[in-house]
């Protein structure tokens, strides 16, 4: 059965997110998609669907949907408080949404980026191969409340279970690649890049995290006349002011400024989730250890449905408590042998 979710109230920034629009970049289009790519991985495990599948990223905070038929959902990234007509759910879970019911969606807790998948997906009409909003280059735009969306054929009823996501969300080491320039930096530069406490800046959005800190800027003689150049999200590039700026799944595709590194790609999550006061601290690898770093982070994405267990309910959330068998093969103590 296929039907529609409306958004009764929408968060600053909700946009469809899939795994992104490849091989564009010559003609100026970057990647885009979803800003944490492990979420969209854990939400299809706990779906049993396709990764591939369209789901709505939340940007700090949610809002608030209804359906119009039973819809079964699933909870991933950062972690917000979350409602069905004022019952708390839980987060990394799969849950049924009854049609008419609200679903209330609040503030992160955890991180930055949410998403709620639906099963079937969001039926967008793809372009260019994907159904992901590029909100730098025009494609699809920010929803709104008011704004409905189409959901695509389920095939499965299961609901109820559980997934301890991959942490990421509260900072820590983020491995990092030389880069073309890399080599301009003195070793006294790259060492105390390597050093220096991070902190993700308020204004970093989709396109880009300016990385914070304290002391001098990591400047290098020259850098201002490097040729503009073709950038990928996870380049590391070193602003006018010697700051690091990490650049994001809709990052432009050119730049000038020099890059001292690019962080690899299976950790670039772990910089779109930081909330300002967790701390960042980056560290150069060898292309053997990147190449090892990703094989298994690729192993583990493969193993997620492997990992759900069934959600354990509180009694007293359960409203409709008679309808579950709470304990099975229970006799009188009567009955004949």
């Amino acid at each position: 059965m296929t039907g529609k979710l409306t958004i009764r109230r929408a968060g600053p920034v909700l946009t469809v997110q899939d795994r992104g629009r490849g091989g564009y970049l010559a003609y100026g289009l970057s990647r885009g998609g979803a800003a944490d790519l492990t979420a969209l991985a854990e939400g299809a495990a706990l779906m049993g669907q396709s990764a591939d599948l369209a789901a709505l990223e939340m940007a700090g905070f949610g809002g608030e949907f209804v359906t119009d038929v039973d819809t079964r959902i699933a909870l991933t990234g950062a972690e917000m408080s979350a409602r069905i007509d004022g019952t708390p759910v839980a987060w990394n879970v799969s849950h049924l949404l009854p049609a008419g019911a609200v679903l209330s969606i609040g503030a992160a807790r955890t991180g930055i980026y949410g998403y709620l998948h639906v099963g079937g997906g969001f039926d967008l009409d793809p372009r260019l191969g994907s159904r992901a909003t590029h909100v730098s280059a025009g494609i699809g735009g920010i929803l709104q409340s008011g704004d409905t969306l189409r959901i695509g054929a389920d095939r499965s009823d299961e609901v109820g279970k559980l997934l301890v996501p991959e942490d990421r969300f509260g900072g820590g080491e983020v491995r990092v690649l030389p880069s073309l320039q890399t080599d301009l930096f003195s070793e006294d530069i790259r060492a105390a890049f390597e050093s220096t406490a991070f902190h993700r800046d308020m204004r970093g959005n989709r396109m880009g995290v300016r990385m914070n800190f304290d002391g001098p800027g990591f400047l290098v003689e020259g850098g201002l006349s490097v040729l503009s150049e073709v950038i990928v999200p996870g380049d590391i590039q070193i602003t006018g002011d010697g700051a690091p700026f990490v650049l994001m799944a809709e990052c432009q595709t050119t730049g000038g400024y020099p890059r001292i590194g690019t962080v690899l790609p299976c950790d670039l999550a772990r910089v779109a989730q930081a909330q300002p006061q967790a701390v960042l601290r980056f560290r150069f690898v060898t292309m053997a250890e990147a190449v090892e770093a990703e094989r298994r982070h690729d192993a583990n994405l493969r193993a997620l449905r492997g990992r759900l267990t069934p959600l354990v309910r509180d009694p007293r959330d359960m409203h409709d408590l008679l309808s579950y068998q709470l304990i099975s093969g229970v006799i009188a103590g009567n009955e004949e042998d």
